[in-house]
């Protein structure tokens, strides 16, 4: 199977984790625009089952080091399957939560806030199971992407809304802070069943990353059943959804959110191998730096922000260039 061998190509995957895992949200976007959440959602995780597959079968099966993917699927304990099944159904609820408040409040504000959240509750949890890097400079890169946290809330803040609007942001808001606080613990439980220390020789019963993403998905496609029903029928704004309605849509729609689903599985993919060299840690830091991407991409593109005014344009400012810092500061931890 395909392993880093040093340090600064573990940090290249975390880059484009970084990438994948701010982007995604633009495939949800593009869909919503005849397409409710709670439909795109099967088709995106979908696509992340489809996808782990593929790597297994190739990246995760190529080569001669480590375990093939097949192989170490056999080998899997039982207690590490659960772990990352169970990671899978955390990672799920979260997830739904974070495209809820997407649909409310908009990318720039979702996902800063909520993937924020869990970054810097995320990075204590993971580097307390599994510490690796030095943690002053490692915490005072998670400091300085809490102050960009709070810059991007107070320019959500300053944007004038209707009434019906500013209700529906609020609401996007506290559905963001769930979903950060829930999506801090998945990574955990993933990490713990694979042997970071050693990919090539992994332990009697852990699993290689391949295995656990393929897991991982499965953990994920299984919970979908209770949780996105539930949203489906109780949704948290506008009409019920039914599966009729999904057997309704067009092949590009749902191709939309298939993309979604592999842009995701892909950048979840490249933190699990750079864990092994980089540490769950930094891996899972570096990966959530998604909300910088996601805000350009909802300020430039989506104009999430048009007609603010230049102390809100300020606050935007303030907010990528903290971001920016406490990435690099996230970085140096580990380079030692």
């Amino acid at each position: 199977m395909f392993i880093v061998d040093n340090y600064s190509m573990a940090v290249v995957l975390c880059f484009i984790t970084m990438l994948c895992w701010g982007s995604w949200g633009n495939t949800q976007k593009l869909a919503a625009k005849n397409w409710r959440y709670e439909l795109y959602y099967w088709d995106y995780v979908i696509g992340m089952v489809l996808f782990s597959l593929l790597l297994g079968f190739t990246f995760g099966s190529i080569g001669s080091e480590g375990r093939p993917f097949m192989a170490d699927l056999a080998q899997s304990s039982l207690m590490c399957v659960g772990s990352v099944i169970l990671g899978g159904i955390i990672f799920n609820a979260s997830n739904i939560l974070l495209s809820a408040s997407v649909s409310l409040a908009g990318m720039a504000v979702a996902f800063p806030l909520g993937v924020g959240i869990a970054l810097v509750l995320g990075v204590i949890i993971n580097y307390i199971g599994a510490p690796k890097g030095d943690p002053v400079l490692l915490f005072t890169g998670v400091a300085l992407v809490v102050a960009a946290i709070i810059c991007n809330g107070l320019a959500s803040g300053r944007v004038s809304k209707s009434d019906d609007s500013a209700a529906q942001n609020r609401k996007g808001i506290i559905l963001a802070i769930c979903a950060g606080v829930l999506m801090s613990f998945f990574y955990r439980f993933v990490a713990a069943a694979m042997d970071l220390s050693d990919f090539r020789n992994p332990a009697p019963g852990m699993l290689t990353p391949y295995t656990a993403l393929f897991i991982f998905s499965v953990g994920v496609l299984l919970s979908n059943l209770l949780f996105n029903t539930i949203a489906m029928r109780k949704p948290f704004v506008g009409e019920p959804v039914t599966y009729s309605q999904y057997f309704k849509g067009s092949f590009a729609t749902h191709m939309t959110g298939v993309l979604g689903g592999v842009i995701w599985a892909l950048g979840t993919a490249c933190s699990y191998i750079a864990a092994g060299k980089a540490g769950a840690a930094i891996s899972y830091a570096l990966g959530q730096g998604a909300p910088m991407i996601a805000a350009i991409w909802g300020v430039f593109i989506w104009k999430e922000f048009k007609g603010a005014d230049r102390k809100t344009d300020f606050l935007l400012a303030l907010m990528f260039l903290f971001f920016i810092a406490g990435l690099g500061w996230i970085i140096a931890s580990g380079g030692n």
